[in-house]
């Protein structure tokens, strides 16, 4: 099954039966039941042994007691059939478990995969709201919590079921009466189960919730390591761990306690039971309506049947536990926040010519606009900065560029074409981003530069190299570009992740560049060897430069002056200092600063 399919199923199931996460479940094996039926059948060969053993052993018992050539039949026969059934238990356990574990793992591997593809289509401003190590925990823990349910239930629950089932029926057979006596024990399982499965579910539900935010505090902390380590910040942050660990063991604690409560409180009445039972078989043997052997299986037929109420019992929490991961699982597979793309107009070139027609935006949770009636028109190969104060609305406006968020008011248009009704996918194609912090992953340097192009050849991967600045450090490494960049670039400078951020945009051949505080964060060496190789890279090409460094945009055709959310000043570096205006008053207090 594609992927792409199964990920339809889930969602189609989460929207359609959202409060019924039992249905949920069931709707993500649709098309594999079959498995499950097979499966069933050699659980029950693998089980058999157990399944018969009391009633072979009273056959046993009632034959001895009898004598003669009669006990010697019985034995015989008895303990051949018990042989039978011990022979084949292991080729029965290899099937089962080979048809069950098809199915779950595939499951649980198509799951993850759905939830990785729907976080790829997510939103920008989704991702910037969600913390990574919530998402993380869906995959991880969650899936693995949804798993654990599916074997429960396909397995445990047919265990239980068969159990009961085939024990029920032998002593239906043997004995209506005990049967009965049987049957009491269902109600009393019910009630148990019904008074303790909201504090169950409210619990689970509950620590669930405090395991995500432990998760991403986790990340964070890890992340942080550095600058704790710089500020002398150890015991502050092992304090504040320490007080989020221990409300989580809280949590844990208080869903344990209710966990705990409720086997108990089910186990002691089901005692109840068996003794009753014992004593009930007991008398009827005393008065000969049983024969005294049948007391052994009655005994064991009863413990069975009150030991898988026990089991149905104390799948209470496992089950609650999982659907509760469904749910979760489903709010991030049926997010309607993603980029819609199907319909819209496929680019298949970027002459790179843009218009900010009275552009505004505002978050979803804010109530001022952050750009506000913006325009700005931008010729093909035209190098324009972007330059303000904090909070004037940089970021927002470079992602309005790269189609991340859409204007809420007004039109950006794309070569003439409303970007709103362009395929974004499509569109990115031609667009390369430097961004301030390159994100690197671990990898060989050769893969963080050819990142999404596979098949690009050597000869492009070094002119790009070589466009970027690179070659003196390549040659200095142990194993050229195949060495290993660690964790975010940890053995790299910041020059050198920001160059190989360079050159990951040249060997794309882009037609538009976005650069974000590219420099702003480097020695003046380092900025020179990246002004040079972003010089290369702008070449013939539109560009976007966002700088808090104003001597950095010297070059550029124009220089645009963004204050809350307006372009209040344009024109190159000399037009505006020439001016005296805002730009000129940024510059003067930036070359006094320095």
């Amino acid at each position: 099954m594609k992927i792409d399919a199964v990920e339809h199923k889930y969602v189609k199931y989460y929207k359609k039966y959202k409060d019924k996460p039992l249905r949920v479940l069931l709707g993500f094996y649709q098309g594999q039941y079959h498995y499950f039926i097979f499966s069933s059948f050699f659980y029950l060969i693998k089980h058999s042994p157990a399944l018969f053993s009391s009633l072979l052993i009273a056959n046993v018992i009632n034959g001895v007691l009898e004598g003669g050539e009669a006990a010697k039949k019985a034995i015989f026969i008895n303990a051949g059939i018990w042989l039978i059934l011990l022979t084949i238990h292991l080729p029965a356990n290899y099937i089962h478990m080979r048809l069950r574990s098809r199915v779950t793992r595939n499951t649980e591997a198509g799951l993850r995969s759905a939830l990785v593809r729907k976080l790829q289509e997510l939103s920008i401003p989704y991702h910037t709201q969600a913390q990574s190590g919530r998402l993380q925990s869906k995959i991880m823990r969650d899936v693995e919590a949804i798993e654990t349910l599916s074997s429960q239930l396909f397995i445990n629950i047919l265990n239980i079921v068969m159990n009961m089932v085939i024990m029920i029926s032998i002593t239906a057979v043997k004995n209506r009466m005990i049967l009965v006596f049987m049957i009491l024990v269902a109600p009393i399982a019910s009630l148990t189960m019904f008074a303790f499965r909201g504090k169950i579910r409210k619990e689970n539900r509950a620590f669930r919730i405090e395991m995500e935010e432990t998760s991403a505090r986790v990340m964070e902390m890890v992340e942080m390591v550095p600058v704790t380590r710089a500020h002398a910040l150890e015991e502050i942050e092992k304090e504040r761990m320490s007080k989020q660990l221990a409300e989580t063991a809280d949590r844990g604690y208080r869903l344990d306690m209710v966990q705990s409560n409720f086997g108990a409180v089910g186990w002691v009445i089901f005692q109840v039971f068996q003794v009753g039972c014992l004593a009930f078989t007991g008398y009827l043997a005393l008065g000969g309506s049983i024969p005294v052997g049948d007391i052994t299986f009655y005994q064991t037929s009863f413990s069975t049947v009150v030991n898988q109420f026990t089991s149905l019992i104390n799948l209470l929490p496992v089950v609650t536990k999982g659907l509760e991961s469904v749910s979760s699982v489903g709010e991030v597979l049926a997010c309607e926040d993603i980029e819609h793309n199907d319909g819209k107009e496929e680019l298949q070139s970027l002459d790179g010519e843009y218009e900010f027609r009275n552009v505004a935006y505002a978050y979803p949770d804010m109530d001022n606009d952050v750009l506000v009636d913006l325009n700005l028109k931008v010729k093909q190969g035209e190098t324009v900065a972007i330059v303000g104060g904090s909070g004037a609305g940089k970021s927002t406006l470079l992602n309005l560029l790269i189609g991340f968020m859409l204007p809420v008011g007004g039109k950006l248009l794309v070569d003439k074409k409303d970007i709103s009704e362009i395929n974004l996918k499509s569109y990115r194609r031609f667009l390369s981003v430097v961004p301030q912090m390159p994100l690197l992953f671990t990898g060989s340097l050769r893969d963080n530069i050819t990142y999404g192009m596979p098949d690009v050849s050597e000869e492009k991967v070094r002119e790009a190299v070589k466009a970027a600045n690179l070659e003196k450090m390549v040659s200095e490494l142990p194993k050229g570009l195949d060495t290993i960049v660690e964790e975010h670039g940890a053995n790299l400078s910041g020059g050198q992740r920001q160059r190989i951020a360079i050159a990951r945009a040249i060997i794309r051949d882009p037609r538009v560049i976005i650069l974000d505080e590219a420099t702003s964060a480097l020695d003046v060496i380092s900025e020179k060897e990246i002004q040079e190789a972003l010089a290369r890279l702008i070449k013939g090409r539109t560009t976007f430069i966002v700088a808090h460094r104003l001597s950095t945009v010297k070059g550029a055709d124009r220089i645009a002056v963004l204050s809350h959310g307006r372009i209040v000043e344009e024109g190159n570096y000399t037009e505006l200092m020439e001016k005296k205006g805002a730009f000129y008053h940024m510059e003067s207090m930036q070359i006094s600063m320095s």
